[in-house]
């Protein structure tokens, strides 16, 4: 099982952002071309069918965080995913953990599990 670390999303991403529209696109469009670029780096198997998209939110400081925040701030993340993986990510359930421990800068822990059992 492969574990894909990528960067903290951006927090003009955030939905209690409070800037221009513009540079949450901005900022949107960036970091979904780097998790794209990430993710065909680390040569990440394309799942067949329905998949558990995994995601371990570890924060760059102590601060508390909402899992729904986070998972709507990880939308182009996911997009840039799904792109490099050549897939609709609409075969994605996603399940979401806030870790305990702090990085520098913050980082996203993505694990990719095929749901067995189910068609396509």
């Amino acid at each position: 099982m492969t574990i894909l670390t990528l960067p903290w999303p951006p927090a003009a991403c955030s939905p209690n952002a409070r800037g221009h529209w513009s540079k949450k696109s901005k900022a949107a469009k960036v970091y979904r071309a780097q998790c794209r670029m990430m993710t065909l780096a680390a040569k990440i198997v394309r799942p067949a069918g329905p998949a558990l998209l995994c995601l371990e939110f570890v924060p760059p400081d102590r601060r508390r965080r909402d899992d729904d925040n986070l998972i709507a701030m990880f939308k182009s993340g996911r997009d840039g995913l799904a792109d490099a993986l050549g897939i609709d990510d609409n075969i994605f359930a996603t399940q979401v953990r806030v870790s305990d421990e702090t990085t520098k800068g913050g980082a996203v822990r993505v694990r990719i599990e095929s749901v067995k059992g189910e068609a396509a």
